[in-house]
């Protein structure tokens, strides 16, 4: 179960003067968080995500068409970071804020949420079977259907979007939009087109870091309506 640490709060005239001066040098979700230096406990990744969910799905498949995002299968230290930003308040989201609170989860506890969430795949479609067969097992197709996540294609010029992602976008994203684990970077596949609009003003206004490497630029400024609408629109089709 989550812990119920109190945090320490920074006190005194000069520390409050620090903060500020902190707070005004550092561009708005650019801090740095490094995960802990232990091994992740994944039995207690899967209890707090019983709390996740209730938004987020049994298996983090996000749904409502994107009001909740999928989270499965993100990296680790992105989804860390993630929470640490909520859990700031850096990033501002009031009904997550009520879970992560610092008394409701440890540094520990949210990498191993992250590491839980990180491991699970979810299949694009389910493969074809006899039903026919001995030993089909409808329940367990059933329980496997709910893991199926596919994004409805989302109109716009896909062979336009297809060019500007694989100029803009590849690079960090990866091949397709599937993400880099390694880089910390998340998939744009896979995850609800709706949501993935909503994120558009937020990194334009710097509401939200695009690029940690580059906090103050914001490389979706520079696209059209009608350029972000087309990548939306390839993207969307890539787990076809």
């Amino acid at each position: 179960m989550p812990s119920r640490r109190i945090c320490h709060r920074a006190t005194g005239v000069a520390a409050a003067l620090g903060a500020v001066l902190v707070a005004a040098a550092v561009p708005v979700g650019s801090e740095q968080f490094p995960m802990p230096a232990t091994e992740p406990d994944l039995m207690t990744g899967k209890d707090i995500n019983g709390v996740c969910a209730g938004c987020h799905g049994e298996f983090g498949q996000g749904g409502k068409n994107g009001e909740y995002p999928r989270i499965a299968g993100m990296p680790r230290a992105y989804l860390y970071r993630q929470v640490k930003l909520f859990q700031r308040n850096t990033r501002p989201n009031l009904p997550m804020l009520e879970h992560v609170h610092e008394r409701q989860l440890s540094d520990q506890e949210i990498l191993d949420i992250s590491a839980f969430l990180e491991r699970i795949d979810l299949p694009t479609r389910l493969p074809p079977v006899d039903e026919d067969t001995p030993g089909f097992n409808a329940y367990q197709r059933l329980l496997d259907s709910k893991k199926v996540v596919q994004v409805p294609v989302y109109q716009g010029k896909t062979a336009n979007g297809e060019r500007i992602y694989n100029r803009e976008c590849r690079s960090c994203h990866g091949k397709d939009g599937w993400g880099d684990r390694e880089k910390a970077v998340p998939q744009l596949a896979g995850q609800y087109t709706e949501y993935l609009l909503r994120q558009v003003p937020k990194f334009v206004a710097k509401a939200r870091v695009h690029d940690e490497d580059a906090p103050d630029e914001e490389l979706l400024a520079e696209l059209t309506p009608e350029e972000i609408r087309d990548v939306l629109a390839y993207l969307s089709t890539v787990d076809d």
